[in-house]
């Protein structure tokens, strides 16, 4: 007998899911599965704006800069919104990751309804939302400090990709997603490195990483290997036969190829510090009352800078702390992972647990357990590890956390994508303890009350749940945390008026 919590996700999931993929539509793991005319119609538009921008980095190949830093930054960034290196041809990197909403999933009406994104094996979603990658360069590689008790930095929301073989988590980062099945799909990393042999930017790739990055022998059949979705039979995980050789250079030109992804995201397009917060603290900029009250109450009353540290003496200001945590965030029953339980017409399970699936984060990593992708691998000193991380993922920064194309775009928070806005998460860090729990399809979920967590593991009691705040204060939380959005331009008026305060007066020292 189903448990109550996978019978509610289950009759959840079937009304939310129907919605967003259309009310005839089939399970996404059943053959034919098809989106929204909202979600399809805004998905269009995204592979529209990737191949305009692909376009114009394409051009700069004629006369492409002379420093070897930026020759690395052109080359990920083509990389980045290159829809060829996805099984189907359809799905670049920047499909989950659009610069116009901080680097975050850029569909309105897939952040307001899945949560998660489909692959590009389109009836494919994962499990969670798309994490943004803004700033994702400067975290640190994942380390154990016993002093605080965490483990701290890498990338993904479970710090899988740890950045302890490359030295670079944005780069063991960018290696996850060519081969997981619900998001690029290749069978095998070597067909994302053929692929990129027959694009135009082949041959700055070998002038910045050398002449043997494709001295590969392909086989025949490369073509319709790496055209079959994957994953690979696990009888035969390296479907693309090599050479040991030719395998040898094809992992290290994968390495390469990620390397420069990371350039990309460590350079001024992606982590660029040009919000209306950062110039405050240039002087250049006057938070409003709210914003001001706001930025008070997070350092203070909202306890939000004890995780989402707006930096220290020599640290720059990128709030987060690198850590994980478990918020007690709820089920989210829109994520269509959960019917995900029968084979595709591929013959692929995504989820085998459907409803009864509880995404236990880091813990899930650090058990070696059942991954979609796993760019690197665990440490084994760490496994003592798994109990004390169950059910907690890492500490997003909330730079761009609300950067967004225009002002009536949905963006999704969470792990998992359940909230909508950014009212609706302070107001789950302020009330999560001190509301009832709701009942199935209580109309006040999420205002007068709150579905119970999905996961009660680990979960973080200190600093979320009972914060006292009032409604108004909230608010003052929300309009700083806007403030965090890159792209500021202070307007001569504003530039006028905050000549009076200089930096140093104007930032307050740290609560971390």
């Amino acid at each position: 007998m189903r448990a109550p919590r996978a019978q509610w996700l289950a009759a959840a999931a079937a009304v939310v899911i129907g919605a967003a993929l259309g009310a005839e539509a089939p399970s996404p793991g059943q053959d034919g599965g098809s989106l929204s005319p909202q979600a399809q119609k805004e998905i269009t538009q995204i592979e529209a704006e990737i191949d305009r921008t692909e376009a114009q980095a394409l051009t700069r190949l004629a006369a492409p800069p002379d420093n070897q830093v930026q020759q690395t930054e052109l080359l990920g960034k083509l990389l980045m919104f290159d829809k060829q290196l996805s099984v189907n041809r359809n799905e670049a990197c920047a499909f989950c990751h659009t610069p116009e909403a901080g680097f975050a999933g850029g569909v309105s009406e897939l952040n307001r309804t899945t949560g998660a994104y489909p692959g590009s094996v389109r009836t494919r979603f994962s499990s969670r939302k798309p994490q943004s990658h803004a700033y994702a360069a400067l975290s640190p590689v994942l380390h154990y400090n016993p002093g605080q008790g965490d483990l701290v930095g890498g990338n993904f929301w479970d710090m899988r990709a740890t950045g302890r073989r490359l030295g670079n988590p944005a780069a063991e980062q960018a290696e996850g997603p060519p081969t997981n099945p619900v998001e690029m799909g290749l069978p095998d990393i070597a067909c994302a490195v053929y692929r990129a042999s027959q694009r135009p930017y082949r041959a700055m790739f070998e002038k910045l990483w050398g002449a043997q990055a494709f001295a590969i022998a392909w086989p025949k059949d490369v073509e319709n290997v790496c055209n079959r979705p994957g994953p690979a039979p696990a009888a035969n995980p390296l479907p693309v036969r090599l050479s040991a050789a030719d395998r040898g250079r094809a992992n290290a030109t994968f390495d390469q190829m990620a390397q420069s992804i990371a350039g990309y995201e460590a350079s001024a397009e992606d982590t660029n510090f040009t919000s209306k917060y950062d110039a405050m603290l240039a002087g250049k900029a006057k938070f409003t009352a709210q914003e001001e009250l706001g930025y008070a109450l997070f350092k203070g009353k909202g306890q939000c800078n004890a995780c989402h540290r707006d930096g220290g003496p020599g640290e720059d200001p990128l709030f987060t702390d690198f850590t994980a945590a478990n918020i007690g965030t709820p089920a989210n029953p829109r994520l269509p992972f959960y019917r995900e339980d029968r084979p595709d017409r591929l013959g692929y399970v995504a989820n085998p647990d459907g409803p009864r699936y509880v995404d236990r984060g880091v813990g899930t990593f650090l058990d070696n357990g059942r991954l979609l992708s796993q760019p690197s691998a665990v440490d084994a000193r760490w496994l003592k590890l798994a109990a004390a991380n169950q059910g907690r993922v890492q500490t997003p920064t909330l730079r761009n956390v609300d950067k967004r194309p225009y002002p009536a775009f949905v963006k999704a928070y969470g792990h998992n994508g359940y909230f909508t806005s950014l009212k609706a998460i302070v107001h789950f860090y302020n009330t999560r303890d001190t509301l009832p729990r709701c009942g199935a399809h209580d109309p006040g979920e999420g205002t007068t009350c709150w579905p119970a967590p999905e996961t009660t593991q680990n979960m973080n009691t200190s600093h979320v749940g009972r914060l006292g705040l009032t409604d108004a204060e909230e608010d003052a939380i929300v309009a700083f945390m806007q403030t965090l959005s890159d792209g500021y331009a202070p307007t001569a008026a504003a530039l006028k008026s905050a000549k009076a305060f200089t930096p140093a007066a104007r930032r307050p020292p740290s609560a971390g």
